[in-house]
């Protein structure tokens, strides 16, 4: 059945909010309590546009809630495009292209960018930046111990994925503060305390470009003197005659500080507070911890669900799970309701560490763009939670001030006392 552009403009929103200041401003288990009426009626629904930095409008997006429909969005990029852009709230095309880098591919484009990071992962270089991950990981635990009341996040959540990343492309010490700082403004720009509304979408575009110029900057200096380190490695990868531009390397930047930084970030997080509120849990994990750390992990992700959306584009008139979408519309993929699906997760509102099977869509829905950094981001966390658990004797918590972010799960501060 063809939906025209007249019958788009008529359609019904759901009477169930999700695209609110108001709905997003609520807890993570409020909000779920929202998605789970939506998991239980059609699991797809129509509502309206995200507010947007941009003077653009769209006249809504389809809300997927079902692990089931996401997976099977993520799975079909010829029908569900990330071309056309991959944010939620109405963004300029070209603005996501230069913040998303291969984000915003499609196979084969994507297949060839993809396979050209990869290449420069060698296990000579996989091998190092394991073990700066663990060097960095013992050093911020030994300035936890004993230092009694700080901010966690500040202390122990935000250096090590900015610092693995700063060590990978080979970031100036002197450029470093700037590159962190940049990054988390990118990623928080929705909140107040970060941007007014009339400068945020400014903001945005001074922080991308910022990243990029540093990242392409980084490659032109490994250009002229390689090193044996990983940004030479990608300075130099090719695949199928194609080598990355300077640009492209600034764009990938993006793509590390931003993604490959909050999302380990706020799992840590979030999953440091689960523990602490659940000493049996963390009883089980400490007491076979290297055997049993891997399935913990998958939890910590699940639980987090640091990345709570990402969108799609329809590329012809099609269904989703029987329900008719059109040519062009927008699809928002929500991860953060998949990882709650009560159909596929027994009790999903429980921290279960040895949850098995474990199919949360943390890393994505699968397809071409499953995150591409899962096995760094558990290699962060692994090193991390080692040193946490077994070194530090006392970790209480206070109350946390939560990011108001309708992309990132995010705790902007967590006060705890520490010994």
């Amino acid at each position: 059945m063809a939906v025209t552009a007249a019958s788009v403009q008529t359609r019904e929103y759901s009477p169930v909010d999700i695209t609110s200041h108001d709905f997003w401003s609520r807890p993570f288990a409020v909000r779920d309590e929202s998605f789970a009426r939506l998991r239980k009626a059609e699991g797809l629904s129509w509502h309206r546009p995200l507010p947007s930095l941009f003077p653009m409008q769209e006249p809504g997006f389809w809300a997927l809630t079902r692990r089931a429909d996401i997976a099977y969005v993520s799975q079909h990029p010829e029908l569900f495009t990330s071309a056309q852009g991959v944010a939620l709230d109405p963004m300029p095309a070209e603005i996501q292209r230069v913040a998303s880098f291969f984000l915003t591919m499609d196979p084969p484009q994507h297949t060839v960018y993809r396979r050209l990071i990869s290449s420069a992962f060698t296990p000579r270089n996989v091998r190092r930046i394991e073990e700066q991950i663990h060097r960095n990981a013992v050093a911020i635990v030994d300035d936890l111990v004993g230092a009694g009341d700080i901010d966690f996040v500040e202390a122990c959540s935000a250096p090590l994925p900015m610092l693995t990343i700063m060590d990978m492309l080979g970031v100036p010490p002197a450029d470093q503060p700037a590159v962190a700082k940049a990054a988390e403004k990118l990623f928080s720009m929705s909140d107040d305390e970060y941007s007014s509304i009339e400068e945020r979408a400014q903001d945005t575009i001074n922080e991308i470009l910022l990243l990029s110029s540093t990242g392409a900057e980084l490659a032109q200096f490994r250009r002229k003197n390689p090193g044996d380190d990983l940004m030479t490695s990608i300075v130099n990868a090719e695949v199928e005659g194609h080598r990355l531009t300077d640009e492209e390397i600034g764009a990938f930047l993006i793509l590390l500080a931003s993604a490959g930084n909050d999302t380990t970030k706020q799992t840590t997080t979030h999953a440091m507070m689960a523990l602490v509120d659940n000493p049996d849990r963390r009883a089980w994990l400490t007491a076979d911890f290297e055997n049993r750390i891997g399935p913990a992990i998958e939890e910590f992700v699940r639980w987090a669900s640091p990345v709570l959306q990402f969108a799609r584009f329809a590329t012809a008139d099609t269904e989703i799970n029987g329900q008719p979408v059109a040519a062009g519309d927008k699809v928002g993929l929500f991860y953060c309701s998949a990882n709650r699906d009560e159909t596929v997760f027994d009790n999903p509102g429980a921290f279960d560490l040895s949850r098995s099977p474990n199919p949360h869509l943390g890393f994505g829905g699968g397809g071409p763009h499953f995150c591409l950094g899962n096995q760094l981001a558990k290699a962060e966390l692994r090193n991390l939670f080692r040193e946490l658990l077994f070194r530090l004797k006392t970790v209480e918590f206070g109350e946390p001030d939560l990011l108001y972010s309708n992309f990132v799960h995010g705790v902007k501060r967590l006060p705890a006392h520490v010994q």
